[in-house]
Formats: structure tokens, sequence, C-alpha cells
């Protein structure tokens, strides 16, 4: 029975800090994907809020959800 309560039987070990504070794969992403946001947001800002996109928050969004899910590609592989 204590086997299955050990750390190292327990799925999706990722990092621990402090042995209390788990970051999982997915939290990872979202940082990750959260600066390649930030660069692609940077580069598009003028063109998106120029008036040719019918509504850039949507676009904004977008990108931010294709970044998250790029990032976790980066990370997976």
């Amino acid at each position: 029975m204590s086997d299955l309560l050990s750390p190292s039987g327990m799925p999706l070990q990722d990092l621990i800090a402090g042995s209390s504070i788990y970051f999982p794969p997915l939290f990872k992403a979202v940082l990750l994907g959260f600066f390649f946001w930030l660069f692609i947001h940077r580069l598009l800002r003028d063109w998106m809020y120029s008036g040719e996109i019918w509504h850039p928050t949507l676009m904004d969004l977008s990108l931010f959800m294709l970044s998250i899910c790029f990032a976790l590609i980066i990370l997976v592989l």
C-alpha cells in the first residue's frame, strides 16, 4: 500500500518546487506560449488594429491560443 503513495509511482511527475508547488506541463505551455504571443502580438499589432480585421480582439485571442498550442508541441517534442 505504501508503494501506491510514493512519489516515484505517481503519474505526470514534472517539477515540484518546495515539495508543495506543482507546475504541470500545461502551465509551462501557457507560460511559454505567452512569450510567443508577446512577440507575435508586437509584430502584428499595428496591422490588427488598423481596421482591416473585423474583430481584432478575437484575432488576438486566436493568436494566443495558437501560440499555446505551438508551445505545447515544442514541449512534447
